[in-house]
Parts: structure tokens; sequence; C-alpha cells
């Protein structure tokens, strides 16, 4: 009896995009080839060039392969839904597309936590960099950021999958771990405290983050060098850990506070923030900022430009 008889889930907030199913249809085909163009693009750059292969852009490389493995939990569905009279989606299924939406959420989050302790090694204790963040220690650390949000996420899944449950509509255009909680039947107390473990735990993850810039701030304004450095490396990591901070806010408040009275089109948006803004602005912001990716995706662009333009000739 503690099983959930529910078979599908109705997500009812396709409610305010019936109207518009065409135009949502084409503008997510846009963005989601947009992120598979960006995130792919700074992935081959980082492999493809030797010079790359530091743990600087290791990471980075680790955030943008999360980025199209979240992206790929919601957008193939999403479009799909758009489409359809009926946007239902199975028991399994749901949970499936929880585990990857969230477990990305929680990476991405990990992710630049090590992006941040790495530029505090590198700008605050430059003698120790090499010797402190080795290829094998890289790996570690990547590994960790991947493995500790997949082992949170499924036992956030295995709570979920015991409640029984007693309705079936989910307010969103996705599934989302709070919003079948709220429809079990009983007591939720084990889930509600779990769920404040790993928010106090990733809370923790903002104070470690505030903490190093604390110290990058000092070291990088007593010198030009510093301030030039802290400029190249530390400011699009920043604006990428606010604009992932600030899509993960929204989404967290909507879900465990989101007032009804908001217009449907307005929770969509909240909802979906996380999911589209960060997988386009994070390679992006990196790659027109760091000089190196700038540098390698210019002479691959020209290489492929030599390649057509030899090709074109061949056949004519």
């Amino acid at each position: 009896m503690n099983t959930s008889s529910i078979v599908v889930f109705s997500l009812t907030g396709f409610s305010a995009t019936v109207n518009y199913r065409v135009t949502l249809f084409s503008l997510t085909l846009l963005c989601y080839f947009l992120i598979l163009m960006v995130n792919i693009s700074l992935i081959l750059t980082i492999i493809s060039d030797q010079n790359l292969h530091e743990p600087m852009y290791i990471f980075l490389c680790s955030l943008c392969i999360n980025g199209l493995y979240g992206t790929a939990g919601f957008f193939p569905r999403f479009a799909f839904d758009l489409l359809s009279d009926t946007h239902l989606i199975s028991y399994v299924g749901c949970l499936l597309q929880v585990f990857v939406i969230y477990s990305n959420a929680k990476v991405d989050y990990s992710t630049l936590v090590l992006m941040a302790y790495d530029r505090y090694l590198a700008i605050c204790r430059p003698l120790e960099y090499h010797s402190v963040m080795s290829v094998r220690r890289t790996v570690v650390l990547v590994t960790l950021s991947w493995l500790v949000p997949l082992c949170f996420e499924t036992l956030v899944i295995s709570l979920t999958s015991t409640l029984k449950l007693c309705g079936s509509n989910i307010n969103k255009l996705y599934c989302e771990n709070w919003s079948i909680v709220k429809l079990a039947c009983g007591s939720t107390k084990v889930n509600d405290i779990v769920g404040l473990i790993f928010i106090t735990f990733y809370c923790c993850h903002v104070v470690c983050i505030a903490c190093s810039y604390v110290q990058l701030v000092n070291v990088a304004l007593k010198s030009r060098a510093g301030r030039k450095k802290f400029t190249q490396t530390c400011a699009p990591h920043l604006f990428c850990l606010l604009n992932v901070t600030t899509a993960l806010l929204f989404d967290l408040m909507f879900s465990r506070y989101g007032s009804a009275s908001l217009p449907q089109h307005l929770k969509n948006f909240m909802a979906i923030e996380f999911l589209i803004i960060p997988p386009i602005l994070n390679p992006v912001c990196y790659g027109w900022v760091l000089t190196k990716i700038r540098r390698q995706s210019r002479t691959m662009l020209l290489f492929k430009r030599k390649s057509i333009s030899l090709f074109s000739k061949r056949v004519l």
C-alpha cells in the first residue's frame, strides 16, 4: 500500500501554450539547436587543442557536457508536447525526467564550485597550483562533481517513488519532484527533511564560493597583473554563477511558494529559465572572454572555411 497507483501524470502547464503552439515549437527547436551548437563547439574546441587540456578548461568542458545532458531531458519531450493535444507522461518517464533535469542542476553547481576553487589556487596560490591541481586530482574532482549529485538525486527519486499519490496533475511544463511530493496522500516528512538537507548542502557550496572570491578580490587588487587575470578568468565564472543561481532560485521559489494567482505563462517562464538561459550563456560567455578558446575557435573556423573552399574547387 506504500506505492503509487498513478500510471500517468498530466502536465497542466501547457494550458497557456495552446494558442501559440506553432510559434513556441519553432522557438524551441531554434533554442535547442543553439544550445547544441554552442556547447558542442566549445567541447570540440577544448578536446582538439592540447593547450586547453588544463583544469579550468576541463571543468568548463564538463559544464558544457552537463548542459547537453540536462537539456536532453527537457527539450525533445517539450517540443513533442507543444504539438500534442494531450500532455500525459508515464509515471516512470516522469521520474526519469525529474532525475535528469535536477541532477543536471546539481552537477552544474558542483562544477561551478570546482571552477571557483581552481581560480582561487591559480591566483592566490600560484606556486602550489600545478602540484595541487594535478591531472589525477582533476579527474577525481570532475568524477565527484558528477557522482555525488547523481547519488543524491537517486536517493530523492527512491523516496518519491515510495509515496502513495492521490492526484495526477502537475502544474508545470515538465515533471518536478516537489510537484509530485505535493500529490502525496500521507506524510512527506522524510522527503521534506532530505530536501532541506540537500538545499543546505548546496547553500554551503555558495558559502565556499563566496569565501574563495573574498580571497580572490583581495589578491587581485594588489597588482595590475592580478586584476587582469581576475577579469579574464573570474568574470565569466561569476556571470555564469549568478546566471545559474538566479535561474535555480526562480524555480525553487516558484515550486515551493509560488502563488496560484500568478499568470500561467509567467509560471512557465520561471519554471524553464534554468533549462534555457544557462546552457546558452555559459559557453558563449566563456568562449567570448577566454583568449585561448577564442583563438582556437577562430583557427577551427578558418580551417573549416579552407576545407570547404578546397572541396568546392575540386568539385567544380
